[in-house]
């Protein structure tokens, strides 16, 4: 039966607006999947510039610098380059001190300062956290040039947010031609780490030898990992001489690492590597328990002698270790008043904020606290007088150079004239001749090491030197050492930890 037409044209009707409603719904779709497209490739061309930016310096980042290096490569494969790559010195300590944020200013600021030694054909890079690269078309000498000139404008101080800083800085420099670019950052961080391993505030130009000299510090590392675990750390003392008697009073705590295939193995070169690594509060606080240990032997056997560490930065800046001093005080019944906290003339200046909080602490507890290394870096005599030591050591470098440098005894001299001014007892240490001793008695220097008296040695050496025969050795011990050891009796007053015994 043939349909009614009405309903065919109803039908026909339907179906057009059927179509319609879809044709505009693909439409719609049509033009918001374009948009969608058009968002994430903006989005993820947003994402590339952020890529190959830093946030924070406005640098190229380290993905930045490999894309611009390939692009060198390709364009001007045989053109002279210079790649240099600038570590700031001791980061760690400043980050530590202010904090991740805290140190971002520096960090644009270094940055900025980079880019006003650099030219317009040089590019600059932020490749780690307190790593920048450069790149400079031109010569050798053009590269070294630059290296000399980036320390120099870095050392100018920095002001952030109303403080001073000063950093130095360890330059590396690799020369070559365009198609070696990414050769070149690699040698240029050989080079650079090689000058910072030596002590920083230089720069030098990669030496193939330089890569062998890296794989070897890695390895140091890594064992340096394990070293407390395999009990290869020892301390060894060194006594300090009264200068008034002679006699023995006290004994620096001093560390050694005895590596089972290198040996021992020189402070001067594992302690930078423990505090670039992270690793030298671990290692720091088993030197403050050993050395608590070895006084509590000592103690037991009737020697009541001062003892001294060296306390680091990190140390410093930590919140627990007055705490953690005074614990293991009370577990081992020692006296606060017979231990020493050492610290550099560095460390103690890096931020007198953090230094007066942290020297408080300790002067509440009733350690003595003792700027060591005094004379080598910048303090003044407003920084001492709030800091709360109670001496100075002065560095042994001037003590060596006494017979010969006039320069030398005018600065001890006025080490001690200063000291003596601020109420300080002053320590020399390094003293090898008896000139020195002379010179260093005559000025008022009130205790002295060095190896005209003894050589560090183990405790149980020194323990036994105190008791079996030290007139034999030509060095007497004072006698208050050996008093009876009494009780100690805790007191209620929280300035002091124990009373004399």
């Amino acid at each position: 039966m043939p349909l009614d037409p009405e309903i065919v044209l109803g039908l026909a009707f339907c179906g057009l607006v059927v179509s319609l409603a879809l044709g505009t719904l693909y439409w719609r779709q049509t033009r918001h999947s374009a948009g969608l497209q058009r968002s994430l490739r903006d989005a993820s061309s947003r994402a590339d510039d952020a890529e190959l930016r830093d946030a924070v310096t406005g640098a190229l980042s380290r993905r930045g610098l490999d894309d611009a290096l390939a692009t060198l490569a390709g364009r001007e494969g045989t053109g002279p380059l210079a790649v240099l790559c600038i570590g700031l010195d001791a980061f760690r300590l400043l980050q530590d001190t202010h904090g991740l944020a805290g140190v971002d200013p520096l960090l644009a600021a270094v940055a900025k300062r980079l880019r006003a030694v650099g030219a317009s054909k040089r590019a600059i890079a932020r490749v780690g956290s307190d790593e920048f690269a450069l790149i400079s078309r031109g010569s050798e000498e053009a590269g070294l040039e630059l290296a000399e000139q980036v320390r120099t404008g870095l050392a100018e101080v920095f002001v952030i947010d109303g403080h001073e800083l000063r950093l130095t800085v360890s330059v590396g420099v690799a020369n070559g031609v365009a198609a070696e670019a990414p050769q070149l950052l690699s040698r240029a961080a050989a080079a650079m780490r090689t000058v910072m391993h030596a002590g920083g505030d230089d720069w030098a130009e990669f030496d193939p030898r330089m890569a062998a000299d890296q794989r070897d510090q890695a390895e140091l590392v890594r064992d340096l990992r394990q070293a407390i675990e395999r009990k290869e750390f020892e301390l060894f003392y060194q006594p300090k001489i009264d200068s008034s008697s002679l006699q023995v009073t006290a004994a620096e705590a001093l560390l050694r690492w005895r590596h089972p295939r290198r040996g021992m193995v020189s402070p001067v070169v594992f302690i930078p590597l423990a505090e670039r690594h992270g690793l030298i509060g671990e290692i720091g606080n088993w030197v403050l328990d050993e050395a608590l240990r070895q006084a509590a032997v000592w103690r037991k056997g009737g020697l009541r002698m001062r003892v001294a560490i060296n306390v680091s930065g990190y140390q410093m800046r930590q919140d627990d270790f007055a705490a953690r001093l005074e614990r293991g005080l009370r577990s081992h019944g020692l006296q606060a008043e017979r231990f020493t906290c050492e610290i550099t003339e560095s460390v103690a200046m890096e931020d007198t904020v953090v230094a007066h909080r942290a020297f408080a602490r300790l002067g509440r507890l009733g350690v003595h606290v003792s700027i060591d290394d005094f004379g080598t870096g910048h303090s003044s005599l407003a920084s001492l007088r709030r800091l709360p030591a109670s001496e100075l050591k002065i560095d042994r470098a001037f003590v060596a150079d006494l017979a010969e440098s006039a320069e030398a005894r005018s600065i001890v001299q006025a080490i001690v004239q200063m000291a003596h001014s601020l109420r300080l007892r002053v320590v020399a240490e390094g003293v090898e001749t008896e000139a020195q001793r002379d010179f260093l008695m005559a000025q008022g220097c009130e205790e002295m090491q060095g190896y005209l008296f003894a050589k560090p040695m183990s405790g149980r050496a020194l323990g036994l030197w105190a008791m079996d025969g030290p007139a034999a050795l030509g060095q007497t011990f004072s006698s208050s050492l050996f008093k009876d050891t009494l009780p100690l009796v805790n007191v209620q007053a929280p300035t002091q930890l124990m009373t004399r015994a």
